[in-house]
């Protein structure tokens, strides 16, 4: 479950989330999420077939003619447009809840998320960026959840640079299957005061 973001940047104009729908106006480019359904299979197949998508996350099988089909309520999929253009692929789960166990023993009240771009032509735009504070307005809405963690693999230092630069630390490293990986997490307050337009229920 490691991720693809690289180094993106640029300036958060607006966010809104309405049940279950969430856009950012990035200038003048509004990113919007949406569920992602069956009727995105051939797109998220053909978006990991990237190269930069296989090097971030070379190991797992997404199984997506299944999981399309599920939907848990310990998990969102979610599909970033760009003017009803598909422009990348957020997941975001209750760790401590996930069937697979993935995470281990991981307390309550947390929140995973993986992300990527799919096309290798909108990375280096601020997409992924804007798509990862979507991300985690849309974690930090519920009251009870008390951080966010990521798993970037290991090897991947732009991938940890970003994640940085947006509050997150470093936890610890953990091998996952094949997979080395660092372990960063971002608690709401740390969230809070690197995003003060950012506000949470208290």
């Amino acid at each position: 479950m490691c991720d693809s973001l690289l180094h993106l940047r640029s300036l958060v104009d607006t966010a809104k989330i309405v049940k279950g729908t969430t856009s950012l106006k990035l200038k003048e480019v509004v990113i919007n999420l949406r569920s992602a359904t069956s009727a995105d299979l051939d797109l998220l197949r053909h978006w990991d077939e990237q190269p930069h998508v296989i090097a971030s996350d070379p190991n797992d099988d997404w199984n997506w003619e299944v999981e399309l089909e599920q939907t848990p309520d310990w998990r969102e999929q979610l599909i970033a447009e760009i003017d009803d253009r598909p422009i990348g692929f957020i997941q975001i789960i209750d760790p401590a809840r996930e069937e697979s166990h993935y995470w281990g023993d991981v307390a309550e009240n947390l929140r995973a998320i993986d992300i990527w771009i799919g096309k290798e032509a909108d990375l280096g735009k601020g997409y992924g960026t804007k798509m990862m504070q979507l991300a985690l307005a849309r974690c930090f809405a519920e009251p009870s959840v008390a951080a966010v963690i990521i798993d970037p693999l290991a090897n991947n230092t732009r991938a940890h640079r970003f994640y940085e630069r947006l509050g997150f630390q470093f936890v610890e490293y953990r091998r996952f299957g094949e997979d080395e990986c660092f372990i960063y997490r971002l608690n709401r307050l740390d969230w809070q005061n690197k995003s003060p337009a950012n506000h949470s229920s208290s």
